[in-house]
């Protein structure tokens, strides 16, 4: 249980329940770090607000890349929540999940790509305390996806370091997004 209690849909009001309905409706379930951002009305619809135009702006990267980078930043934090909404997200975007019990071994897994292995390493290197980044790190990344891919890449890692630092804050711990190798909530 989260160390904040979530907000529940009969505590809603209009515009909230509204919020719930429709994240409902295309995860399955309201996630629980939404619901629990809900007690600061103005933060959870910055929040939101960011989550959809960073999703819509994310279109450089292959998605492979992009959801593997935020998995790594989710499972190097610790980040059940993180972990579990991560493994469905990739089942939507029809990737591979068996792979990811090797995601500790990625450097020499036969089972991820080179670009993958870029935007793991870059991950480890964000997320490390202090900041690992190198500027033949960056300068790599830059010759394989552009600057814009480096941007994206950069933006989603930090994001998801801020969400699985925030979700651990709070014990937000796995809600059933996936039970084992299988997704729970139904493809979109």
């Amino acid at each position: 249980m989260p160390r904040i209690p979530a907000v529940k849909t009969a505590e809603a009001g209009f515009l909230l329940k509204l919020a719930y309905k429709f994240v409902g409706k295309r995860f399955g379930a309201v996630p629980e770090p939404m619901a629990v951002s809900a007690h600061h009305p103005a933060l959870f619809r910055a929040s939101g607000l960011h989550e959809v135009l960073v999703e819509k702006a994310s279109k450089v990267l292959p998605p492979n890349v992009r959801e593997l980078a935020v998995y790594r930043v989710a499972t190097q934090l610790g980040c059940a929540w993180c972990i579990d909404f991560g493994t469905m997200l990739q089942v939507h975007e029809g990737l591979d999940i068996e792979r990811l019990k090797k995601i500790d071994d990625y450097a020499t897994s036969p089972a991820f790509t080179d670009q993958e292995r870029l935007g793991l390493a870059y991950a480890d290197a964000m997320t490390a305390s202090p900041v690992t980044v190198t500027d033949e790190q960056v300068a790599e990344l830059e010759r394989e996806f552009g600057r814009k891919g480096v941007i994206e890449l950069t933006y989603q890692i930090a994001l998801e370091n801020m969400r699985a630092r925030m979700n651990s804050a709070l014990d937000i711990t796995a809600q059933g997004f996936t039970s084992g190798d299988a997704c729970r909530i139904p493809l979109p």
